[in-house]
């Protein structure tokens, strides 16, 4: 295939070579290749411009600016669908829509949101279907700058799952989205909290594992009253005969080493 073929089939979306991917070898363990799909039309996204008179541009405070934002931006459409059989069918209002609303009048006004601290924080779920995900919720604060190079604070939190390595960036682009909905007093005309495209309900948590257990009991910060907690949680999971390695090394079921050692504390607080 010559070169000018290739880029022709790239710009209309065909994949290269003659569009299907090579077999996996017998026992390589790979997924058996399938057709590629079809690719969805992407909407186009209209451009806005605000042609309002701007006063004093450069001198205003911050918080006059981003009045001026909020004056501009009125409201969003929810432009974007969701469908996932039992998961719902609903219109929902994404990220590039918002900025798409909201990125003109920033610039036009002089003012900057720029992220200068995020925690994250991840844990592995399963879905209603059995599906292993990772979750990941992140609170980011926010410095939102004026054209006098004044600033003020905002914090914004987002959560996302996904099964590979994308749901921190789509948990700060939720926080985003949020932040501008929220801070501009932008409308949503729909009580619930709309998601991004993806919708996945939650299974059960994860059982809890002896060794977590054995660590807390062991651990000198645990309190006596979550120690009181423990105890109920340990015959609830079936877990007061699960033998583990103790704080010195030696094996111990999880419930004679619970009684040792809240009898030990116990002790030391005079009880």
């Amino acid at each position: 295939m010559s070169k000018l073929r290739e880029r022709v089939d790239e710009a209309e979306g065909v994949p290269a070579g003659d569009g299907w991917p090579e077999l996996a070898e017998p026992g390589s363990g790979l997924p058996a290749a399938r057709p590629p799909a079809a690719a969805e039309p992407v909407d186009e996204l209209p451009d806005i411009e605000y042609t309002g008179a701007i006063a004093d541009v450069d001198q205003v405070p911050v918080h006059t600016a981003w009045a001026r934002v909020m004056a501009d931006v009125q409201s969003i459409g929810k432009g974007d669908r969701f469908s996932a059989g039992g998961g719902g069918n609903y219109q929902y209002r994404g990220v590039d829509r918002v900025l798409n609303a909201v990125g003109p009048a920033l610039r036009r006004h002089g003012v900057m949101v720029i992220p200068v601290r995020t925690e994250a924080n991840y844990r592995d779920v399963l879905t209603a279907a059995s599906k292993k995900m990772r979750e990941c919720t992140v609170t980011v604060t926010y410095s939102i700058r004026g054209p006098r190079g004044d600033e003020m604070p905002a914090q914004s939190c987002g959560e996302s799952m996904d099964t590979g390595d994308k749901g921190t960036t789509k948990a700060c682009t939720v926080a985003y989205r949020n932040l501008l909905i929220t801070a501009l007093s932008i409308p949503t005309r729909d009580p619930r909290l709309d998601a991004e495209a993806s919708n996945h309900e939650r299974g059960s948590a994860p059982a809890p594992r002896p060794a977590d257990y054995r660590d807390e009991i062991s651990d000198p910060r645990t309190s006596l009253g979550r120690l009181k907690q423990v105890a109920g949680e340990l015959q609830q999971h079936n877990l007061l005969a699960a033998v583990v390695t103790n704080e010195v090394g030696e094996q111990e079921p999880l419930g004679a080493m619970y009684s040792r050692v809240v009898r030990q504390r116990r002790a030391e607080a005079g009880q």
